[in-house]
This record gives C-alpha cells, sequence and structure tokens, in this order.
C-alpha cells in the first residue's frame, strides 16, 4: 500500500482571505476553519446526497497563518487547468480575483502561464484540459 496525497499545506499571512481566492479559483469550498490556530481548509463540494464523488479524491488546500513573509521562488507550486474554457480566458478570470503575472524565468516559449496568488505564491495555469 502506498501513501495518498491528501492535504497540501500553504504558509500565509490571511488565511481567510487566501482560502476565499483559492475557493473561487478551484470551485472549493470551505470545510473547515480552527479558531485556535486560525487554519482554514478548503475543499471540493461533496457530491449528490454529499456523498464523495467517484475517481481520485482531490486533495484538500490548508492555509496556516505564519509571522513570516514569502521569500523566494516556490518549491513547490500548483498547476491548474481550465475546464470549461480557454487557457487565455481563464487566466483573465485568475487575474480577475486577484492573481497577477509572475515571472519565475519560464520564458516566452512556454506553453503555461505563470500566476502569483494574492499573497505571492506562484502557480501555473496549463495550456491542455486534463480531467
Amino acid at each position: 500500500m502506498a501513501s495518498k496525497f491528501t492535504e497540501l499545506a500553504i504558509d500565509c499571512a490571511d488565511p481567510r482571505a487566501l482560502a476565499r481566492f483559492w475557493c473561487a479559483v478551484l470551485d472549493y469550498e470551505v470545510r473547515s476553519e480552527d479558531p485556535d490556530d486560525g487554519s482554514v481548509t478548503i475543499g471540493p463540494p461533496p457530491g449528490p446526497e454529499g456523498r464523495a464523488g467517484t475517481g481520485p479524491v482531490p486533495p484538500v488546500l490548508t492555509f496556516a497563518p505564519v509571522p513570516e513573509g514569502k521569500a523566494g521562488k516556490n518549491r513547490l507550486h500548483i498547476d491548474v487547468n481550465a475546464t470549461d474554457r480557454e487557457q487565455d480566458e481563464e487566466v483573465r478570470r485568475l487575474l480577475g480575483l486577484g492573481a497577477r503575472p509572475a515571472d519565475v524565468g519560464q520564458g516566452p516559449d512556454v506553453s503555461w502561464v505563470v500566476l502569483a496568488d494574492p499573497e505571492g505564491n506562484e502557480f501555473c495555469v496549463l495550456a491542455g484540459r486534463r480531467p
């Protein structure tokens, strides 16, 4: 038996605000908020009748408050794929949600677009759609 990827923890300054951004990006919803440590966990909405969907379970994202700011390029990042629109339309939508263009040395000839979330965490918008 192998381990399963179930959760990605993201350090941040404002967990609620960053959770709202990523909920809008991924069509996720807030699953829990911890009043003791201030963390917020988001995940996909439940399927019909409150059941999890079939197939692989997407990981939840947990945003945890930390006092220090982001320093340098992320060593790990999220890739997203638009499911119902073209890449350029999705990039415009994400920019409207508060993302901003990011340069991590990707060059002009790549098929993905690098953006940063409101706290500066880089992520990629891929050109190809994947289920």
